[in-house]
């Protein structure tokens, strides 16, 4: 049995050399999809060559399903309410970075290229089909920082919406710019043709997405156990990614219509699912991104070329910040809109690199200088920027969410259970039963409570016990001894606690495991002293109003 070393490299120390790599670069405050490509990078083209560009491409249908992934996550952040409120904003920013971005690419481009090849129509083509890949945003890594640092407000919102839109807005521009691109260079072009199939890449793809949505949002209707909710899910999603591929559609645009039409369709059962998919998709992740950096394998190139990768770089840059604040502006955005939207742009991908390798097939054959064809130009173009931008775009996004004061915002309630510890919920407003209080008197401590459990303490306030109120109702029956028997005459000895320090999580599961809904506090083991109680109502409480909180909480 013949296996191919390269992609037994991929999957054996892809996932924990990318987790091990990520766990590096979290320490130095950088986000974890960095070290990812970073673990890429050692072991493909660029590094040690132990994974080739030959074992890549035979995991195409890998990425096809990780991209596939991706853009159903990212459908799933998009609600028709927030489109309804903030679509104007949306569409005036998408369009001013998209441009802009294409403008100050496509005219820096051209200079440089007219300086080389002193042609004036080559020098234009190659800066419109550089300026048309320029505009296009990574969703992949851009929504990977979001959920690494649960982001959640308008400009989380805003970056989701604009990065899913961006590849269509990327694909139309360039149709278009690879059309004229021809034309300029001496080739012959059907126009109709070109605008008939960009029309089918984009409203095919969302036509096949939005009724892949609507069969699942039938089929959760009638599914409830979780595997055969995320297997009907998973086998869905394949089918229309080989679609796709079959159709010469989009994928990230098919599969996030199916992810809107979902949670549009079903915000409450699909919850479950988005869930269950993202828990599935990290590993899933971490090998897509680790095949990015395995991919970027840069040749050597001539200095000019450097320069046009420079000028590609901060030209894009400056095309996403300024025109992001221009479009914020002009629709009355809030001010962390305008400020932050452009940073969280920078990031770019798989979508640059496929509409690269397209461009480089319709223009293979235009020789530019030393050697090198047109396609070649655009390919190591890309493939260099690329390199460079996946660098710098996770870590402004990064930045952009935490100037915004978004970080943290979107958790969930195991995420501050695992982050609070017994202190954060004691209610140590409670006064303990004294062991030689009157059984009279321990009846009225309890009618003054809420609490079905009272802890008994000694002269030295060490817990001794408990006094639960169903074990009282057996000797209430009996007014008589209520006047001799004292607390510690009834009092069970104390089997279930926690201290002050104590994780929440191992509290909460004690409480669990035990099938109580309150729990006495002790202070630390060496003193056994009284702290509190803790209550599983006021726990519920306490989190879901620090998440509220946390979610209400406006910063400008």
């Amino acid at each position: 049995m013949n296996l191919n070393s390269g992609i037994l490299l991929i999957f054996g120390i892809g996932v924990f050399g990318g987790i091990m790599s990520a766990v590096l670069v979290r320490r130095l405050s950088i986000p974890q999809v960095l070290g990812y490509i970073v673990a890429g990078i050692i072991i493909g083209e660029t590094g040690f060559k132990l994974v080739t560009q030959a074992d890549i491409v035979r995991l195409r249908s890998f990425n096809f399903f990780a991209l596939g992934i991706i853009g159903f996550l990212v459908g799933s952040e998009i609600h028709f309410t927030t489109l309804k409120k903030f679509g104007k904003q949306f569409s005036a920013i998408l369009l001013a970075e998209g441009i802009l971005a294409f403008s100050l690419v496509g005219a820096g481009v051209t200079i440089m290229m007219w300086f080389v090849t002193h042609s004036i129509p080559i020098a234009i083509a190659t800066g419109i089909v550089f300026g048309a890949i320029s505009s296009a945003t990574d969703p992949a890594s851009t929504i990977d920082v979001l959920w690494e640092y649960r982001t959640a407000g308008i400009l989380t919102t805003t970056i989701i919406a604009i990065v899913a839109l961006d590849d269509a807005l990327a694909m139309t521009l360039y149709g278009l710019g690879t059309s004229i691109a021809q034309v300029l260079s001496g080739g012959a072009v059907n126009i109709a043709r070109i605008f008939m199939s960009i029309s089918v890449e984009i409203f095919g793809s969302v036509l096949l997405g939005v009724v892949a949505g609507l069969i699942l949002n039938f089929l959760l209707h009638r599914l409830y156990r979780q595997e055969q909710i995320l297997a009907t899910a998973i086998s869905l999603l394949l089918l229309n990614i080989w679609l796709a591929v079959i159709w010469d559609m989009d994928i990230i645009l098919l599969t996030m219509a199916m992810g809107i039409t979902v949670v549009n369709m079903a915000p409450k059962r699909s919850k479950h699912l988005i869930n269950l998919m993202k828990s599935f998709s990290t590993p899933l992740y971490v090998l897509f991104f680790v095949l990015v950096g395995a991919r970027l394998g840069i040749k050597s190139m001539p200095g000019w070329l450097w320069a046009i990768v420079v000028i590609y770089v901060i030209g894009r840059s400056a095309g996403k910040m300024a025109g992001a604040y221009i479009g914020a502006r002009i629709s009355n955005a809030v001010p962390v809109v305008r400020k932050y939207t452009g940073l969280g742009l920078f990031a770019q991908g798989g979508v640059a690199i496929g509409l690269s390798i397209m461009a480089s097939q319709h223009l293979h054959d235009i020789a530019v200088a030393d050697g090198l064809f047109l396609g070649d130009v655009i390919i190591f173009g890309i493939t260099a920027t690329t390199f460079i931008v996946q660098i710098i775009g996770p870590t402004s996004v990064k930045l952009a969410v935490k100037w915004a004061g978004e970080i943290g915002k979107d958790m969930t309630e195991e995420d501050v259970i695992q982050s609070w510890h017994v202190k954060d919920v004691l209610e140590n407003h409670i006064k303990p039963i004294k062991d030689s209080m009157l059984l009279r008197d321990v009846v009225i401590a309890f009618s003054a409570s809420d609490y079905l459990y009272q802890p008994v303490v000694n002269q030295d306030d060490e817990v001794i016990g408990v006094l639960s109120f169903n074990e009282l109702r057996n000797i209430l029956s009996d007014p008589d001894v209520w006047n001799w028997l004292v607390a510690s005459d009834v009092v069970t000895p104390i089997s279930d606690y926690v201290y002050v320090d104590d994780p929440l999580e191992k509290a909460i599961k004690l409480m669990n495991q035990t099938d109580t809904q309150q729990i006495p506090v002790l202070t630390k083991a060496d003193e056994n002293k009284f702290a509190g109680n803790l209550e599983l109502k006021n726990i519920n409480k306490k989190i879901n109003q620090h998440i509220l909180l946390a979610k209400s909480t406006d910063h400008d």
